[in-house]
């Protein structure tokens, strides 16, 4: 217990449209982590409301108060909540009020023991509606399908991070998603933990049933930058021996039908469009990949942030 209450905690909050969470949220994490070090990170993600004001207005000198100049997404303002963070463990959480900052302690003590890199909770009885939860359940399915990596709530956003691994994930795009995952791939032990979990206390949910698309997408991004990064050719190439293979297969059928059959093959459509779908699909993808590893090049060799802070504040106080 010496060792977690004198190490420095960094509890990252993004908020978007809080302004009738954050004080309340504030209040309970200072109830839950009494003689802790702490600090309080907001990320104002360009809210529309007055979240910013009452953050600045609680003047609470453990609150700093990170303002992005556009709204980049949860993703984005993660990151710049984790670069900024000075905690020798660093907590992730939603500013809705539906993680319990009460969980904090139990899963700092698995960190604390030296064994676990990231802490990631399970949500109990989740009081969200089936918009959200049938979403959920099928990106859960898919990523242990897929990765093999067999985490029950992906989506669940109270995590407590080592700061190694926290400050290696560069999230981009809408990562945070695969915040476990991608946790994982950096080479860090994670330990599930059941978290309590409480219906959204004010302001409405930001996700809906298209996140499922937007989950696929991301996951073959992810897929193939942990198979594949080294030796594409191995992707690219069996993939092009296939359509290869059935542009010859084809082929071979319409000869059969041109000289076997004496029917003429030049005007049937459903040819055209078949192969036009599927190279149209194959060159999508190739490139929404390339774009993404230059986009990851871009910032990373350069040393840029894919977002920009307007202002940091601590209590009230510019900084």
């Amino acid at each position: 217990m010496d060792i977690i209450t004198s190490s420095l905690l960094s509890i990252v909050v993004p908020l978007y449209n809080e302004q009738d969470n954050a004080i309340l949220l504030t209040q309970k994490i200072h109830e839950s982590l009494a003689g802790y070090n702490y600090q309080i990170i907001y990320i104002d993600d360009f809210s529309t409301d007055n979240t910013k004001q009452v953050v600045k207005g609680m003047k609470d000198v453990k609150v700093h108060l990170i303002e992005l100049k556009k709204n980049y997404g949860q993703s984005l303002a993660l990151a710049a909540g984790i670069d900024y963070a000075e905690g020798e463990y660093i907590i992730t959480m939603d500013g809705d009020l539906q993680n319990d900052p009460s969980d904090i302690p139990e899963m700092l003590a698995y960190a604390v023991e030296g064994e676990y890199d990231l802490i990631t909770g399970i949500r109990q009885k989740r009081k969200d509606s089936l918009v959200k939860k049938i979403p959920s359940k099928i990106a859960n399915f898919l990523v242990r399908r897929v990765t093999k990596l067999d985490i029950k709530d992906n989506g669940c956003a109270l995590k407590v991070f080592t700061k190694d691994i926290a400050k290696d994930l560069n999230l981009y795009g809408e990562m945070h998603r695969f915040i476990t995952l991608l946790a994982h791939l950096e080479g860090a032990q994670i330990k599930q933990v059941p978290v309590k979990h409480h219906a959204r206390n004010a302001g409405v949910s930001k996700y809906g049933l298209e996140r499922v698309f937007k989950v696929v997408a991301d996951m073959m991004l992810l897929l193939f930058i942990r198979k594949y990064f080294q030796r594409p050719i191995h992707l690219f190439g069996i993939l092009g021996f296939l359509m290869i293979l059935l542009g010859v297969l084809i082929n071979m059928y319409l000869l059969v039908v041109k000289l076997g059959l004496g029917e003429d093959i030049g005007t049937r459509p459903l040819l055209m469009f078949g192969m036009m779908f599927i190279l149209a699909g194959i060159q999508l993808f190739t490139i929404g990949i390339v774009m993404e590893l230059l986009i990851r090049t871009y910032y990373e060799s350069q040393k840029k942030r894919p977002y920009r802070i307007k202002k940091i504040s601590v209590g009230d106080t510019p900084q």
